[in-house]
């Protein structure tokens, strides 16, 4: 077994080859449904000042900062000052803030990159992860949410996620319910954080937790449970906001968001959640997660934060964001190959004589724009060389031994089909480019 010494750190993984180029293609489509949508990158540092951080994600989301303690002469404090991000929304706060005037208005940004939580690790759970946001900061108009939603629902059909169901509530209505059925207002934000563990833990176990922990009467925890898991929670709730002037208004946010991207999603695939929350304290209208099969919890979520940059010391500006969780889509994606690398041209060396000719050639086939390795191993055994070159997933091998050199030729070998073909030396280079362009062009079809 391999020295503790050698593990990554809990939480967090080592990408070799295969994995990372999956996660680079799925960044690749994701970046590419971004620019086409007008949203422009962003890239802010890994870590923040730990008072930017603290105070945006509700009391149980301060305890997953990962902070930093102060350094040099200061270690010895056990002080932090630095911290982790948690999130790309609250960096991009800071960015609006301290960079305003010098911004597009509206400013549609995008930004892919690591996050670190200080959770407790567990499948599918990581301590560091990789999220790909898009935001829209500056208008209050409802196309931003439908905006960024059509966004995040495109990205994910780029990744190849299927299936998916996109739940939507408002926080007005979320605020417009707890008066409603009499929720103290101080009790109000700690009792929609419990009940958005409704779709972690049984109805019963919400109940005492509101109860016990929240302190909330029992018989308003068990009718607010009863009412947001009922079959007709939609038409429970509609009723029950009627009367109210905060419900109202959110129950309108949701219904034009349906109206807006409902027809570019697919009505099947986005509805009105009653019982969704997203816990985290800035959000102000509109919300949103996207569940899919096989997948328990959320895939992405998102929704209006309108006071967040304000809270950061800079204007008051409406914002909206979608964020979408690379990690968890990668747990119900098939693996979309074994991990082997393609490369076009794989350049043997049988012997040191050949190795001059092989330099060229491989030089020649990259300058061309083709993938191509030359064999950097120390055997001159054919058998050995030509299961690298199967090991490396190449598409041709190119094998020039004492033989090929009295004719002045190479032998070009198609690794599928085990076909050899002489070529003159001269010809080698377009020769392959040639094959190379005519195997891939079904692919490119």
């Amino acid at each position: 077994m391999a020295s503790k010494q050698f593990e990554p750190a809990s939480g967090t993984r080592d990408f070799l080859a295969g994995e990372l180029r999956r996660r680079e293609r799925l960044f690749a489509a994701t970046r590419g449904v971004f620019e086409r949508y007008g949203f422009e990158p962003l890239q802010t540092p890994a870590f923040e000042r730990l008072e930017t951080l603290t105070g945006k994600y509700g009391d149980e989301g301060d305890k997953l900062i990962f902070k930093i303690l102060r350094r040099g002469e200061h270690e010895a404090t056990g002080e932090a000052d630095l911290a982790l991000r948690y999130d790309l929304t609250v960096p991009l706060a800071r960015v609006v803030a301290a960079y305003g005037s010098r911004l597009p208005s509206p400013y549609k940004r995008y930004a892919i990159g690591p996050v670190w939580r200080a959770d407790r690790p567990g499948k599918g759970r990581f301590r560091e992860f990789t999220q790909c946001d898009v935001d829209v900061v500056g208008s209050a108009s409802p196309l931003v949410e439908a905006e960024v939603v059509c966004a995040g629902a495109d990205a994910l059909d780029a990744m190849g996620v299927t299936g998916y169901t996109i739940l939507v509530n408002s926080r007005q209505a979320l605020n417009g319910l707890m008066e409603v059925y009499g929720v103290p207002t101080d009790l109000a934000g700690v009792a929609l954080i419990t009940l958005d563990k409704l779709d972690k833990l049984a109805p019963a176990q919400v109940v005492a937790e509101l109860v016990q922990g929240r302190g909330l009467a029992e018989a308003t925890a068990r009718s607010l449970v009863d009412d947001l898991t009922a079959d007709d929670a939609v038409v429970r709730m509609r009723k029950a906001l009627a009367g109210n002037d905060a419900g109202r208004a959110g129950l309108a946010e949701v219904d034009r968001l349906l109206e807006l991207a409902g027809p570019h999603i697919g009505p099947e695939r986005i509805r009105f959640a009653p019982n969704l929350v997203r816990g985290l304290d800035y959000y102000t209208g509109a919300i949103w997660e996207v569940t899919a099969p096989g997948m328990p919890g959320a895939i992405a979520s998102g929704g209006r934060y309108d006071h967040l940059i304000e809270a950061l010391g800079g204007p008051d500006l409406p914002a909206c964001g979608f964020s979408l969780g690379v990690e968890r889509i990668l747990g119900i994606l098939e693996e979309a190959d074994d991990g082997a690398t393609v490369i076009d041209v794989a350049v043997t060396v049988m012997d040191e004589e050949s190795s001059t000719e092989a330099v060229r050639l491989i030089g020649g086939l990259r300058r061309a724009g083709l993938t191509a390795e030359v064999y950097l191993g120390g055997s001159r055994k054919f058998a050995k060389q030509l299961k690298w070159a199967s090991d490396r997933g190449a598409r041709f091998a190119v094998l020039s031994g004492p033989s090929e050199r009295a004719e002045g030729v190479v032998t070009v070998r198609d690794m599928t089909s085990g076909d050899q073909e002489r070529v003159p030396v001269g010809e080698a280079l377009t020769h392959l480019a040639d094959r190379c362009a005519m195997k891939a062009a079904p692919d490119n079809a």
